[in-house]
């Protein structure tokens, strides 16, 4: 959906409901349920966030069907990390806001062994070969030894 600002992204919604109060289609308005990135919900964008990442909120809303800018696909997460390409308009989304409170379901998801944090699928993972866990500190070293100069 349209942003007002149009130096910000565009929103992302899910369509509910669709409904005509005019003659011929005319007036035509849309039920959604807001999705918000991580920098807009209280605690804001963490490390583990992905670029790509939304919430599907309790928020609802009704909107003109005028500001629908183009269609995107919001995946779960699972679904997202098996993409062999991710396209501008692909989100993916592994939790649910609640906008009033700030909470979210579920309040907890799976960590990795050395660096205690969730899968980002933005950042390389390497499989530790003892304990079959996620090593980020490998990750980090080897993004660091690969920068010019090192």
């Amino acid at each position: 959906m349209k942003a007002p600002d149009t130096s910000k992204p565009p929103y992302v919604a899910k369509i509910e409901e669709i409904e005509a109060a005019g003659p011929r289609g005319a007036n035509v308005k849309v039920k959604v349920r807001w999705y918000y990135r991580p920098e807009e919900s209280i605690g804001g964008r963490r490390p583990f966030h992905g670029e790509k990442e939304v919430f599907l909120s309790d928020h609802q809303d009704v909107q003109s069907a005028d500001t629908i800018e183009c269609k995107c696909n919001v995946y779960s997460f699972r679904d997202y990390t098996k993409l062999s390409a991710v396209n501008p308009e692909d989100y993916f989304c592994r939790f649910e806001y609640k906008s009033i409170t700030g909470s979210f379901v579920p309040d907890r998801i799976a960590v990795f062994c050395k660096c205690e944090m969730p899968y980002n699928p933005d950042d390389l993972m390497i499989q530790c070969e003892e304990c079959s866990d996620c090593n980020m500190e490998t990750v980090l070293h080897l993004r660091h030894s690969m920068e010019p100069g090192c």
